[in-house]
């Protein structure tokens, strides 16, 4: 066989190969993810994101991603604590996590769904409902409570406010201890002055539960660490397709999600943290 037959005979085989590894690649990933429901890994105790009785706003927007791709939800419950992602999304139990921090490393991002940020709740009666800064004078002295190891430590740290604070536990099994709820309860007593917490955890339950209470978005900080956050839908590492599926999804119904979240009482804040959006319900 001449030279450049030989040649030409390789190459039609290299690409034959190549093509169908592409072929099989591409099978393979499409087949991780259910065709038969929109399989969701969630943690069963975490109201008001999620819960087993499907109460929490995560729990509704699954149903309505659900609805979207006419295709029933079906969940996966696991704590949300060490181990989550590895017992879950990548055991291959389930294809997305409802609400994950834009860029974690442990799976693939789709496009932020909304952005949000830390809040400063307080009773509305209080003198200290004019804040709107944790820079302000009017919190020093007072007895602030703070999940530990959160970006807003920082902040009360350098403040020194850090002293009088006290410390709610980050990492826990929510089925057996709640650290917000148990915060604004203590709020309710008044065995602490304010409350420093995540915008989608003490915007619902003030607006659920406590009704007497202020939200205030931290949006006036000026020094790091940043305290707003764009939250993603998280699917496996690898699975273009999918995530580029639920973006599309995302971008053609932004404006309910926005409207499901508002009324979940979820504090919303533009991309660079720097407004609070109204939205009309």
């Amino acid at each position: 066989m001449p030279a450049w037959a030989e040649n030409l005979r390789h190459l039609a085989v290299t690409l034959f190969l190549g093509f169908s590894l592409a072929g099989s690649a591409g099978a393979q990933t499409s087949d991780l993810v259910s065709n038969n429901a929109l399989r969701v890994c969630a943690d069963p105790a975490n109201y008001p994101m999620s819960a087993k009785d499907e109460t929490g706003f995560e729990n509704k927007l699954a149903e309505l991603v659900g609805a979207k791709l006419e295709l029933p939800v079906q969940y996966t419950w696991y704590p949300m604590a060490t181990g989550f992602i590895r017992n879950t999304l990548r055991a291959k139990q389930c294809d997305v996590v409802m609400g994950y921090a834009q860029g974690h490393e442990l799976v693939l991002n789709t496009n932020h769904y909304f952005t949000s940020v830390y809040t400063l709740i307080v009773p509305k009666d209080s003198d200290l409902a004019a804040v709107q800064s944790l820079a302000d004078p009017a919190l020093e002295g007072q007895r602030i409570g703070i999940i530990a190891g959160t970006p807003p430590a920082a902040h009360l740290a350098r403040h020194g406010l850090i002293g009088k604070s006290k410390g709610y536990n980050l990492v826990v099994d929510r089925r057996h201890e709640s650290p917000a709820i148990d915060m604004l309860n203590d709020l309710g007593s008044g065995e602490i002055d304010a409350a420093v917490l995540w915008g989608p955890l003490g915007g619902p339950l003030v607006k659920t539960e406590y009704a007497d209470f202020k939200v205030i978005p931290l949006i006036k900080e000026e020094l790091p660490p940043r305290l707003f956050y764009r939250i993603t839908m998280g699917v496996r590492i690898g699975e273009k397709v999918w995530q580029r599926k639920l973006n599309s999804l995302i971008r053609r119904n932004q404006d309910e999600i926005n409207a499901l979240l508002a009324d979940a009482g979820v504090p919303l804040v533009t991309d660079l943290g720097t407004e609070v959006m109204e939205i009309s319900n």
